[in-house]
This record gives C-alpha cells, structure tokens and sequence, in this order.
C-alpha cells in the first residue's frame, strides 16, 4: 500500500475515472445479510450513534449519557479519550457501563467538576478503527456576583451615569433586569436603558434618579438561576441651569470597530449616548439600504438582524444627534461561517490490486483545514488519499477526515474494503412472476461479489441476451419489461460473471388479460369530525392497528380525527398478477395552538414590548392575536382584552395604566375560532402618574330652580394611575366676566347652590392624583335648575277634520316664559255632552303629549256628535305650565256603535222571533236598523242574502215570517243613523219541526203539556220571558211512549182499573190536605228577581207541602255556581232511564228522557220551595 500527495485538480481527475470504474459504494460496502449468512466476511467497524458534539450538565438532570455504538465483524472493541489522553471508564466505579457498548453513563451525585473535558470514542477490530467526533463534558458552575462594596455614585444634575452591571460567566442565554429592592422595574427610555453588556446608562441625570437601592438581576434561564448583585446609590445633585452640550458615545467608545459573526447568528450593534438634550439615535448602512429584516429596539439604540448571512456584512453607522452637534459611530460587520462538507468522504469495496482514491473537501470561513487519519492515527499533508495497487485484504482500513476552522468541526470515517469474491446471487432459483398484458414486470437477481459483475439476460426461445425499448437490466441486477406481450411468456435466465467466477438462476413469466380497472375514490375531511376514504374495488388491502379506523366494503372511516391522522392516505387494489394505487391527502383543520414563551423587554414604565412564539397553527393561517391582561388589585383573577396585532406579528408594544400590577397571555385566532391562551407572563407592575384622562360623560341638570346637579362618568379604578384619585370641579357663568369657582371632591357628582334659574355655565372637570393632575379639561356647557313655564299657549283654534279627528293649532310660548328647555307640548280634552242629551257633564280628561317645538297637532279617537272642551300647556323637564282658555268644539254625526244586545228570541217551524237593544252610542240621530238574514244549512253554499229595513228607530223585536222548517240561518242586525250605518252583529239558529210555546205561571214548579203523539222525540225548554236575555234555565229532549196493542187483553184492563183507583184515591187525599193546609209557599215578588232567570226549577216534590209559608222546601240550596242541579226525587222530570212515560190523572207526565241539557244561570237562585222527602 502506499500513500500519495495530490494536488486538488489531479485529484478531481482521478475521482472522476474512479468513481466511473468502482462499484456502487452504498451496496458495495453494505454487506446483504444473505452473503453474510454463507461467506463469513469480515467488516470495519462503523460508528451509528454517537452524542451530540456538546453535552452540558444541568443541575437538575438525573445523569449524562456519552454514547458510543458501532458495528463489525469481527465485534468492535471500544476506548475513550478524554483530554487527548486514554481514559478507561471501567477504571472509576462510580460511572455506569453498558455491556457489549461503548456508552457509559455520568450520574449527577453532586460531583462532576472533575468529568468535564473533552471525550472521543475509538471503536476497533482487526480490520481498523472508527471514531467520534469529539464530546465536550460541561459542568457549569453557578453564577455568583463578587462579594463587594460599592461607593454611592454623585453626580451633578444633567451628566451622564453608568452603572455597571459585570454579570458573571455562565450557560447562555443571559438576561438582565434593573430594579429596586421592591422588584420595581427601572424605567427605560430615550435618556435610560440597559446596554448589552448589561450596564444601565443614564444619558443625562435628573434629579428624580436619586435612588439608594439599584440591583442588577442576572437571570440564566437553562439553569434555572437567577443573582443580584449588591444595591448600588445614585445621588443627583440639583443645580440651577443644566449644561447643554452635544451629544458623545457611552457605548461603543471609539469612531470605528469590528464585529465577526458566524452565519445564522443574530446582529447586535448598539449606540448609547449622552448629551443634554438627550440624543436622537439614527442607524445607516454605508453605500446600501438597510435590509428589510432590521429591527429598531431600545428607543432606538440597538439594530438587530436575525440569521445574518453574506449579504448582510459590510459597514454600518450610527448617528446621535441633538440641536447642539452629532456623534458618529461606524462598524465593519464580517460573517463567516463553519465548515461545511463540499464532498465528504465515502466508503468503498474493491477489489485486490485495483486503486482507490478517497476525496474530502468542505468550505467554511476562514477556509478550514483538512486533517487525514487512518484508524484514528493522523496521515500528515494530505489533500486526498491515493491507494495503489492495493495487494490483499489486510489494506482494508477505516480513514477519518476532519475539516475544522475556529468556528466549528466536521469528521467523517470512510470505510475502505479490499477483497475478491465470485458472484453469489441472493434471489432465490426458480420464481415464478404473473404479469398482466400492456403492464410492466420486474424479475430480480439480486447478487453480490467483488468485483462487481455483469449481469445479463435471456429467454430460452432466444440465442442472445434480451436488448431493445422494452427491455431494461438495471445496476441492481434486476430485469425489467415494459408494455408486456403475450409473447413475453415462458423462461428466462439471469447470468453473473466477474474475474472470480459466473453464477445463474432460471425465473418463469406467465402474462394474462386485464383483471382489474382504475380504482376510483373520493376524500372527505371536515375539521375534527368524521373522515372518509371511499374506494371502489374488487380488493382492499389496508392495515389499521387503532380501533378508530374502520373498513367496509372499500370505505375506511377515521373516528374522532385527530392532528395524528394528518397525512397521505394511500389505497393499493391488487390481484395475484396487478395492483393500482390511488393517493388523498387528508388535512386537519384546528384552532391555533397557544403561543409560547412569552417575554417582556423594552420595560418603559407604562409601556412594554411584549414578544412571544406563534403556535402551531393547524393548516389554518393565525389571521389576529389577542393579548389579555390581569391585574391583582381591582380585579384579580379577571382576564380583559387589552388590544389586537395582526396575525403575522410576533410582538407588541403595550400601553398600560400606572400603579397597576400586570401580567399578560396570548391566544390566536383563525378561521376555525379563538385557540387556547398562553401560559400568563410574570407579573410586570407599572409605575404611578398622573391621570392620563378625564372624567366623560358630564350631565348637568337642575331638578330645582336655584340649584345645579353635575355629574359625571368616574375614572374605573385601573385608570386612577395612582392613588389618592380626586375630582376638581370648575364653573363660572357664560358670556360673564367673573372667575372660575372651584372645588375638589372625591365622588363623582357635586350641586351648585343659589344659581340663577337657567342660566347657562360653563362646566369643566379635572382629574388628579398624589402625582399630579391629568391633562387639561375640556369646557363644557350646561344650564342651571329649571322652573315650570309662566305663560300658556295664545291662539288656540280648533279645525274639525271628520267626526273623530281634529286638528288643533296654536301660538309658541315665548322662551323667556319656559324658565327652562323646551319638553314640548301638551293637549287636553273632555268630552262635554253628547249633542243627543242636551245636560253637559265632564267627562273623563284625556291628554297628548308632543314632544318638541310645534304649533299644531292631530287629536284622534272623539266621539260623533258630541261637544268637547279642550285646552293646552308647555312643558319642560320641571313640569307642566299653566293651561291655555278653553276651547269647545262639536264633532259631526257619525254611525252608531253595534247594538250590545242581539238574540233569538223564539224558534218556530217557519218564524224566528229576534230581540235587541239600541246601540249605547248612537253617535248620531237613531234613523232605524238594517237586519239581513240569510240560509247558511253547515254547507259551503249559502243562501241569499235577505234584506229588512226597519225604520223605525224604536223597534227592537222583529219577526221574520216564511223560513225554512228545520234549516239553519244567520242573522245580521245594524243600526244606522243619518250618515249611516254602523257595525253589524250576528246570531246563528235552526228552525223546528214545529214549535209549541206555553206560558207558566211562575208561582208554580211543574207544568203539563197536553196534546204530545206517541212514538215521537220532543224537546222541551223553559225560557225566561225576558227580551234582554232569552237564555233557557234547562233543556231535555224526550222520546214519547209507542202505542202498545194490548188494551184487549183482560189482565191489561183489570191492571189499568187497579191502578186508575189507586191515582184517584192519591188525588183526593192531596187535595184535602191542600184545602186544609194553606197555599205553595213562595218569597214576597219583591224578594225575586223580576225575571225566572236566577230562579232554581226545583221539581222534587209533587203532592207533599210545608204547613208553614216561610218555610223553605227541604233539601233546597241556592246555586253556588249559577248552575241549578236537581235533587232526586221519585217523581222528579231527571235521572230516568229509558222507561216507558207514566201519566196521572190530570195529565201530567213522569218519564225517562232520551237525554237532558243543563244551562247555566246567570245570577243565585234566591227563591225557596216547600219539598219532602221522597
């Protein structure tokens, strides 16, 4: 073997003719299992998992892994450097070791100082060595501030002041606060803020910066601590006239630097200055613009760029200025960049004696330098490595190439395998393929050996190898036939030939029809609900583990989608000789993920820029953010929006209130809805101030004549900025020279006594706390206390528009006689008679009310014909003023009202008696009444309308002649007057068979009618006989007895004798005991209603009566709910069956009725009859 120095065009030659000639380096020095299985060859040693280039040690974690893992046969064996020297973990019991592995582990026992250094794994066997790049073990330490004593700071007012923060060394990132003992953030603006070196500059002291108690905070948050350093006092001494000067640079010093970044790192350039007044800070780039991914901060004295790349280097300045001159200050920016491979080095197989050249080369800036080493060991001056005529295969070796500059390392091991093996092949003998005719087909013959071999193919019905469009050998060995022919059928063989021997294998091809057509399907993907995949085929394969996947009949169904089931879902049809696949991407849409890491910076007392990362945004664009705020002491617990950014930012600058204790979160929105806020920030509490606004809303009223109520909107408690919150209340009169007269009071609201009735002031309310008062007011004008009005409208006319309606005009009040604003107008009316009835009476007052300045106004809603007096008054918010002269006025005649009273009075076969009652309001002079009739049957067809006009307006019964027997009608009725007539009332009624009317004395209980037929329904109904109400105390229907054939028969006629008898002997003793008693016991007539309608019918008793007149019937009752309900009694007209009817003697009948209607009575029942128990 020999090395060889090459220059790098020589070596791009040659590793072009080498890579032509070598064989594939991936499935070269990738040994298949199979050849492994039968040749035991051996192999390098090959790293595969190795730990991260740094590893640091956090206090709180559990133990450090340094791993180390590589393959070969034979086993690798593993050692360790730590420092450039071996180290043997083995040899410390304290360190955890892993069997058959390299990796050992560190535990975190409180000790680790002495395991920090630098470790590099060595993996070995016979054949080379593999090795890591190298691992730096950090023990960080905790960072302390120095114990120290600082002297108090004087300083004259108007010089500048640095106070020196000196934060320790410690794991980054690092982040500086300044506050008081009390955690009270120092204040940061144009004239102070934090530098980033951590110093706090003051461009220019004032006096209110005298402060005893200054800490620097150094906060490191990877580990999770955070020191003070001791208090530090600033004494500002007053003077009488601040020196102006210009401005000079704090930071940096100088006119120029340097600053070297590595690409992807982040641009700081900061420029602090001092000056009186304090600077402006402006940032250029020299001979550019500046790239649009520059970022302004900290009042403008700090430009950042993130991920800075080459065009970002070049020169940069900043300019303070102030009315006095500018300073000036100008950086080179230069980026360079750690290495990176250009062509790293890879592992090859060969063959004995052929030439291997191994390539490396990476860029980088500055450019790195290239460091060769053969099993571990460095290879000095090598560009490239160059093995000729390589003998055996004991020059087979792991190289290590290494291209580091001071930005960084890269290491690559390239195993290089020197051996001669004849062609195995791994595909098995005698396969047998199906293809479908117009597919493709591939047979395999997979074979290893080294040198590689040429593979070729044939049929067995061919002398030659298989060449042409269709066919295609591919460097794996495997054959390929495209647009497949029937005539592609039968056997073909695969041969193998290197240097060291052949090999072949035999494979079958059986070519069919088509079987099987395109798969069709369709994707539905609603957001977080239902998903489903459809596929039409003649076979599925899909292969689901969770049981929120489902397949029926070619259709898999996700339940319950979640953002894991995002992704590409592919469908494969197959049969034993095709397949086809088809392919939908499913997206789930979510509301946005909650930001994180929340940070404040740029602390500016009441404002503060507040940054955070998005959250994943589920396939939703984020289209706002919405930042919320809590404080402790108004409100704890309760969460407010206190602004909105656009979805595409990723900080704000927050305005807040002062004297309140913040902390902030975020959440997103998009098109699917609000997501979930963030976690809150730590508590950032503001400074107080003075109030930033004044009270709203000031309402000035006067609810007595020499008094002024101001009142006013209250400052909510967030907006007092400080405590001590009062109000100062000025006025004075407008348009008079006279001085302001004030007041500070704490509530909301304040009278001003003894004014003048409305007189109008003006009003202004300021705000102010223990820090100061709030802007100035703004002046507002408000009228004092209002009193009625003095006078009454002038001019009232009265013009009739139509019989209900009039228009009413009149003449304004003045307003030096309103005595306060104008409500309106107010207008009142009563009705004085009807013009029918010639006594006046009042009637009841009715009033509108118009609202505003006016003289006339619509009055609706009078009554025809009558006579009417109004008048009218002003009003203002104190009240109404005096009225105006009355105004009598006549509305015309108009129609009648209906008629109250409209009933069916008597119904007859071929009549209809109908009764009513004039109208209440005639509104006019009575002419008569319109009835109209007409057959209405319950059919749709009606009859014809039917006309009476009655002209006499005194009527008030009709009889219609000429109906229809048993037909129902409908009836109208409508007065009318002159103008004429008014609305129409109706009633419904059917005619009878026949009607039979009796009259009863009303001195009686019971009543015989005479002349029934047998066999027949009858109903029967007492009526009152009253014209105004004509409803019926009861109603039944009755079915009389049919006519029984047995008046022959000789038992039939002893039977009647027998019974004749005994009803005359009844008769008589009734009589008798009647002549002798006394008479029917009924109330005095003055005692009774006038009509039969509050009367109970009690038909109980039939020959038994009281011997005293004043004494109720027994077991009579007054009706309780204007119902009567008859009591049982064996003679009673109620509660028969279906008997044959029994008659007496005189006629009378006690039967069993087919049916029985009770009506309701409209008043008690105050009569009272003798009755006796049955």
């Amino acid at each position: 073997m020999r090395l060889s120095r090459w220059s790098p065009g020589l070596a791009l030659l040659v590793g072009v003719v080498a890579s032509i000639c070598a064989f594939h380096p991936t499935t070269a020095i990738d040994i298949p299992l199979e050849v492994v299985g039968h040749v035991n060859i051996e192999q390098l040693p090959t790293i595969t998992e190795a730990s991260p280039s740094s590893l640091i040690a956090f206090p709180f974690d559990e133990s450090f892994p340094m791993t180390c893992e590589a393959k070969g046969n034979p086993k690798p064996e593993f050692w360790w450097t730590k420092n450039g020297e071996e180290f043997d973990p083995y040899q410390d019991p304290r360190l955890i070791k892993e069997k058959n592995s390299g990796t050992f582990v560190i535990p975190n026992t409180g000790n680790l100082t002495e395991y920090q250094g630098t470790y590099r794994c060595y993996a070995s066997n016979k054949l080379g060595t593999a090795i890591t790049e190298e691992v730096e073990f950090v023990v960080p330490h905790v960072p302390k501030f120095p114990k120290e004593k600082i002297d108090p700071i004087e300083v004259e007012e108007g010089q500048p002041v640095i106070l020196e923060c000196n934060p320790p060394k410690g794991i980054p990132p690092l982040q500086i606060y300044w506050m008081t003992i009390g955690l009270q953030h120092i204040e940061q603006d144009d004239r102070v803020s934090i530098g980033l070196n951590g110093d706090l500059f003051f461009s220019n002291a004032l006096e209110k910066d005298s402060h005893r108690d200054y800490c620097c905070f150094a906060a490191f948050p990877k580990i999770r601590t955070i020191v003070q350093k001791n208090a530090m006092s600033v004494i500002v001494k007053s003077t009488n006239s601040i020196m102006e000067r210009k401005p000079s640079l704090l930071m940096p010093s100088g006119v120029k630097s340097e600053t070297q970044l590595v690409k992807g790192d982040e641009l700081l350039l900061e420029c602090i200055a001092e000056g009186f007044p304090t600077p402006m800070i402006e940032w250029l780039r020299i001979d550019h613009r500046l790239p649009d991914r520059v970022t302004i901060e900290n009042h403008g004295k700090l430009l950042s760029i993130d991920q800075v790349d080459e065009d970002d280097k070049g020169k940069y300045m900043c300019k303070a200025t102030n009315i006095h001159g500018m300073a000036v200050h100008y950086f080179d920016v230069s980026v360079e960049e750690p290495p990176q491979w250009v062509s790293e080095p890879e592992s090859q197989l060969s063959m004995i004696g052929s030439d291997v050249l191994i390539n490396c080369s990476a860029t980088g800036t500055p450019q790195p330098t290239i460091q060769w080493m053969v099993n571990g060991k460095p290879i000095e001056g090598m560009f490239s490595v160059y093995l000729n005529k390589t003998s055996n295969s004991t020059d087979s070796a792991v190289y290590q190439c290494e291209a580091s500059n001071r930005h960084g390392t890269l290491l690559a091991n390239a195993n290089i395998m020197i051996m001669n093996l004849p062609p195995m092949i791994l595909t098995e003998e005698g396969l047998e393929y199906s293809a479908v005719e117009g597919k493709v087909i591939v047979m395999h013959c997979k074979v290893f050996s080294s040198p590689p071999s040429a593979v070729t193919w044939n049929k067995e019905d061919s002398t030659g190898s298989l060449e042409g469009p269709r066919f295609t050998v591919h460097q794996n060995g495997s054959l390929e036939i495209y647009n497949v022919e029937k005539e592609d059928m039968g056997q073909y063989t695969c041969y193998t030939k290197n240097t060291e021997g052949t090999s072949a294998i035999t494979a079958l091809l059986d070519v069919k029809g088509i079987q099987l057509n395109k798969i069709k399907h369709f994707l539905k993907h609603p957001s977080l609900g239902p998903c489903v995949f459809s596929n039409y085929i003649n076979r599925l394969s899909l292969f689901f583990s969770a049981d929120r996947y489902f397949i029926e009949d070619g259709i898999l169904q996700i339940v319950n989608v979640s953002h894991r089931d995002q992704g590409m879902y592919k469908c494969v049809a197959s049969t034993p000789m095709d397949q086809d696949t088809a392919s939908a991407l499913l997206m789930v849409l979510d509301i946005p993920h909650a930001p994180e890491n929340l940070v404040l910076s740029e602390h500016k007392g009441r404002s503060v820029k507040l940054k955070w990362i998005p959250g994943e945004d589920h396939n939703s664009s984020t289209t706002e953010f919405i930042i919320e705020y809590e404080e402790s002491q108004w409100e704890p617990g309760t969460w407010r929006e206190l602004q909105r950014v656009p979805g595409n930012h990723g900080s704000a600058v927050l305005k807040l209130y002062g004297h309140v204790n913040y902390r902030f979160r975020v959440s997103g929105v998009n098109t699917v809805g609000r997501g979930r806020p963030s976690e809150p920030t730590e508590r950032y509490k503001t400074p107080p101030a003075a109030p930033d606004k004044n009270p709203e809303n000031i309402k000035i009223e006067g609810h007595l004549p020499h008094e002024m109520d101001i009142n006013w909107e209250p400052l909510s408690p967030i907006e007092h900025n400080g405590p001590g919150l009062e109000y100062k209340v000025s006025y004075k009169r407008q348009h008079v020279e006279e001085d302001w007269q004030e007041h500070v009071v704490k509530r909301h609201s304040f009278v001003v006594k003894d004014t003048p009735t409305f007189v109008p002031y003006e009003i202004r309310i300021q705000a102010r706390n223990h820090h100061g008062w709030g802007p100035e007011p703004k002046v507002v004008t408000g009228y004092s206390g209002e009193d009625f009005p003095s006078a009454a409208p002038d001019d009232v006319a009265v013009e009739v528009m139509n019989n209900s309606l009039v228009k009413v005009s009149w003449m304004r009040v003045h307003k030096d006689k309103l005595h306060g604003h104008l409500g309106g107008y107010r207008i009142s009316w009563w009705r004085l008679r009807s013009l029918l009835d010639s006594k006046k009476t009042h009637g009841d007052k009715h009033t509108l009310t118009f609202p505003g300045d006016r003289n006339h106004a619509m009055v609706p809603g009078l009554t025809p014909f009558s006579e009417y007096s109004l008048i009218i008054m002003t009003f203002n918010r104190r009240g109404n003023g005096p009225g105006s002269h009355a105004v009598n006025f006549k509305t015309p005649e108009g129609v009648p009202e209906k008629t109250p009273v409209f009933r069916v009075t008597d119904v007859q076969k071929h009549t209809v008696t109908l009764t009513w009652a004039p109208p209440l309001e005639a509104n006019g002079v009575l002419t008569g009444y319109l009835l109209e009739y007409q057959l209405i049957n319950n059919t749709e067809e009606v009859g014809v309308l039917q006309t009476v006009d009655i002209s006499n307006p005194d009527t008030t019964m009709w009889v219609l002649q000429n109906l229809e027997a048993i037909s129902r009608y409908k009836f109208y009725l409508r007065p009318c007057t002159r103008v004429g007539c008014g609305p129409r009332v109706s009633k419904e009624s059917t005619t009878t068979p026949e009607n039979i009317s009796e009259a009863v004395n009303s001195s009686k209980t019971f009543h015989v009618i005479e002349g029934l037929e047998l066999g027949t329904v009858y109903t029967v109904r007492l009526m009152t006989n009253n014209w105004v109400d004509n409803t019926s105390i009861f109603e039944y229907v009755i079915r009389t007895r049919a006519k029984v054939r047995i008046s022959t028969q000789g038992w039939f006629i002893g039977l009647m004798c027998v019974a004749a008898l005994l009803t005359l002997m009844v008769l008589i003793a009734c009589f008798v005991n009647r002549n002798k008693g006394g008479k029917y016991s009924v109330k005095e007539k003055e005692d009774l209603h006038p009509d039969l309608e509050s009367q109970g019918i009690h038909d109980d008793t039939f020959c038994e009566y009281s011997d005293n007149d004043e004494k109720p019937l027994k077991g009579s009752q007054h009706s309780l709910d204007g119902q009567i309900k008859a009591e049982g009694s064996g003679d009673s007209l109620v509660d028969y069956g279906d008997e044959d009817i029994q008659f007496n003697e005189d006629g009378s009948f006690i039967g069993e009725y087919a049916g029985r209607k009770e009506k309701k009575v409209s008043m008690e029942v105050k009569g009272t009859t003798n009755q006796s128990t049955a």
